[in-house]
């Protein structure tokens, strides 16, 4: 359950702002079936995390114990800082419209999250709790937390909720993440 918790949050967090956010609110501006939207990002993240959780858990046995934990600490704590920065929006190419809501997202989603925070995210959780399942079904949790209301909802959140401000917390929570992981296994 611990996985399922902690992935959900961090992912959650660490897309506030990121540019597969940006790109919900670009398809939901072009496109009217939002749940042809959701159904794609939701296929594109259980495609994508699973296979990232896979390798992480996978990574996680050929590593010595100490020589893991020190990267999996210091991975969040640079992720952490990375998320400090903020993401372009990229634009999203009207000759893609003639293949409907679903996939489109699901295509853009895909690509998008190739080497995207919220991947490597998803590869350190699973290399930290060993469970492809847990970790998978709490990060695309976590995209569909982050997105969502942005299909539903976007550019009425966008007045309300300070992106910054939210974007200063993800990072803290990363950094908390790899602090507490360093303290955990005594390495600190």
């Amino acid at each position: 359950m611990e996985a399922l918790i902690n992935s959900t949050v961090m992912v959650t967090l660490a897309e506030i702002g990121d540019k597969t956010q940006l790109l919900s609110l670009v398809l939901a501006t072009k496109f009217r079936n939002k749940i042809g939207i959701v159904l794609g990002i939701l296929a594109a993240t259980l495609l994508n995390h699973a296979v990232s959780a896979w390798m992480g858990t996978w990574l996680s046995q050929y590593m010595e114990s100490n020589l893991s934990h020190w990267i999996l600490a210091g991975s969040f704590i640079v992720l952490g800082l990375w998320l400090l920065i903020p993401d372009k929006d990229e634009d999203v190419s009207s000759k893609y419209d003639r293949y409907g809501a679903f996939a489109v997202s699901c295509v853009l989603f895909f690509i998008a999250e190739i080497g995207d925070k919220t991947q490597i995210a998803t590869i350190l959780l699973g290399a930290q709790y060993s469970s492809v399942f847990w970790v998978t079904m709490g990060t695309t949790l976590g995209m569909l937390l982050a997105n969502v209301p942005v299909v539903y909802l976007g550019q009425h959140l966008m007045k309300i909720i300070p992106l910054n401000t939210v974007r200063i917390l993800g990072a803290v929570a990363f950094i908390i993440a790899g602090v507490f992981h360093l303290m955990k296994y005594n390495l600190v």
